[in-house]
């Protein structure tokens, strides 16, 4: 698993977590397939206690929240890292208004990857 791109906790602790087991188990799949969405940038994980965990926002009912990957791999290629990405993720933006991934669980993903694109370093 150390070769899992696992992030530093950049997040707020009352951001809730959930155990790689506990994502593979609601979205039905096997662990090692998270471990893989992981790596292609379809979802991203901190380390929180010694633990490799994934915000529970990141998931809605048995599914990634639709828009999210996308939205990583825009700010990657954007070359945004990880940390950066989580804390842009969870940070209130007047504009939407609530975070990108509060907008993105409520079906405007389309204003959160304009956001996103129009982000500049």
């Amino acid at each position: 698993m150390s070769d899992l791109p696992i992030a530093r906790d950049v997040l707020d602790p009352e951001v809730v977590v959930l155990p790689l087991p506990d994502v593979a188990q609601r979205l039905g799949l096997p662990v090692t397939r998270i471990h893989q969405m992981l790596r292609d940038g379809q979802l991203l994980g901190i380390r929180r206690n010694g633990i490799a965990v994934v915000p529970a926002e990141f998931l809605s009912g048995n599914a990634v929240v639709k828009g999210l990957p996308g939205t990583i791999t825009l700010l990657r290629d954007a070359g945004y890292c990880a940390e950066e990405i989580l804390r842009w993720l969870f940070t209130a933006e007047d504009s939407l208004p609530g975070t990108p991934i509060g907008a993105l669980r409520t079906d405007r993903g389309r204003e959160v990857k304009r956001r996103a694109q129009a982000m500049g370093f």
